[in-house]
């Protein structure tokens, strides 16, 4: 088979920032993303929260871009923009008719340099921050199930399980000198990514990087704790009120191998067998066939985009008169059937397809259907900050297609283990007072 042979270049700049291009003069567009390399998982201990309230500072204007200035631009250049938070990486990125991409650069490189961090922003987006909280998990049926609830429960680090939306308590005692130093410590240049696509031309893009990314000086390196976990040696379970809904829930994570290992691909296709629609093995047999379940979804959320312990994750909404326990023992025989009779050729066959169908339109797909090339953007973000290898983009899927069944196999029994696993029981208030009365 043909390998991708998608163009890309690469350069450090000397105050360390990277620069990714990959030119495409298909549509007179051009995509731009800055990643900085800390996310929920790498903000400092005492500080949960920060790199999320960062992702709204960093719309708060700069040193020659007023508040909302920046957005009022690109929008008036006739651009989309938008920025989000991740396990290990916080982006921002844009997308805009070519002819606009120094203004672009022009104002990503002012916030890396000069962002305004200053009381006012600080007490503003901190309660903007606190009100998404309340609407999207404290007020909303499941919120935050199980992405919220599962980490406290699958680990031990605090790294990995404290609450990524951020403690009320932490955000309110952050001052301003707290925030200050968050900034300076990890939005440094040397701890970014720049990445061009579409419509540029390598020189000309590496030249206006030069020019206004150059100047902003290197910082030290951000100090990072260490996310490793110990070994796990027995299943933990925990358990969850549920205000608003009323079917009981629960979600079953399993610590996945190390990214870029043998495991990690064919886990990465046992994902696919297990938790790929209608069509997957944990949803064909919980809902269609056995009717226990409503809803059965899951699997590996961003498998690129972590670079440190995460899991395979399914999450089970079930019938009321099913009970907990005869549901999991529903979920466990699923998973023991792939332990014990492995999958087929034909069904491996079937997933290396899928992936690879999955992978080109990954490449080709824009985000929430406004961000042109958000998924190329993305791979060669994560493999240049993790691997340091934005080539990786071209490569990465011979590995998910040299797969043996053995190996999916072998995965199976070494990985979804009682003791590898962690899992939440979301119960409604509801029915527990309504039993009670």
């Amino acid at each position: 088979m043909r390998r991708l042979q998608i163009p890309i270049q690469s350069a450090t700049l000397k105050n360390g920032l990277r620069v990714v291009i990959a030119p495409d003069a298909t549509a007179p567009v051009v995509t731009i993303g800055v990643y900085y390399k800390i996310g929920f998982r790498l903000e400092p201990q005492g500080r949960s929260g920060f790199a999320h309230l960062f992702e709204h500072m960093m719309f708060q204007g700069s040193e020659n871009a007023a508040k909302m200035q920046h957005i009022k631009l690109i929008n008036s250049s006739g651009g989309v923009l938008n920025g989000s938070t991740m396990y290990d990486v916080t982006n921002y990125y844009e997308a805009v008719p070519s002819n606009a991409l120094e203004r672009v650069l022009w104002l990503e490189a002012d916030r890396m340099r000069a962002l305004k961090v200053d009381d006012e922003n600080l007490r503003n987006q901190r309660d903007v921050v606190k009100e998404e909280v309340r609407v999207n998990v404290l007020n909303q049926p499941y919120g935050g199930f199980p992405w919220l609830d599962m980490p406290p429960v699958a680990f031990r680090n605090w790294a990995n399980a404290h609450n990524f939306y951020g403690d009320f308590a932490d955000l309110d005692a952050a001052s301003l000198a707290d925030v200050q130093k968050f900034f300076r410590t990890y939005y440094v240049p040397n701890n970014a990514v720049l990445l061009l696509l579409g419509d540029v031309k390598p020189e000309e893009g590496f030249a206006v990087a030069e020019k206004h990314f150059a100047p902003i000086p290197a910082g030290a390196a951000p100090p990072f704790a260490d996310p490793q976990e110990p070994p796990q040696k027995e299943e933990r379970r925990g358990h969850v009120e549920e205000k608003f809904g009323t079917l009981p829930a629960m979600a079953i994570g399993y610590v996945l191998p190390a990214r870029r290992t043998p495991e990690w691909f064919a886990m990465a296709l046992l994902d696919q067998a297990l938790h790929g629609g209608r069509a997957g093995r944990i949803y064909r047999e919980l809902v269609l066939e056995k009717q226990i379940a409503v809803e059965a979804d899951g699997g590996i959320e961003d498998l690129y985009g972590y670079n440190g312990p995460t899991q395979l994750t399914t999450r089970i909404l079930h019938k009321p008169e099913h009970s907990a326990e005869a549901t999991l023992a529903a979920f466990d025989g699923v998973i023991l059937e792939v332990q014990e009779k492995g999958i087929s050729e034909d069904e491996l066959q079937q997933l290396t397809v899928k992936w690879r169908s999955d992978y080109y339109s990954t490449l080709e797909g824009g985000r929430g259907g406004y961000m042109p090339r958000y998924g190329l953007m993305h791979l060669l973000a994560c493999f240049t900050l993790f691997d340091n290898e934005p080539q990786l983009v071209n490569t990465i899927l011979d590995g998910f297609l040299e797969v043996k069944r053995e190996e999916v196999q072998r995965a199976a029994q070494k990985y979804l283990r009682p003791e590898n696993r962690a899992i939440v029981f979301r119960t409604p208030v509801k029915s527990d007072a309504k039993e009670a009365a």
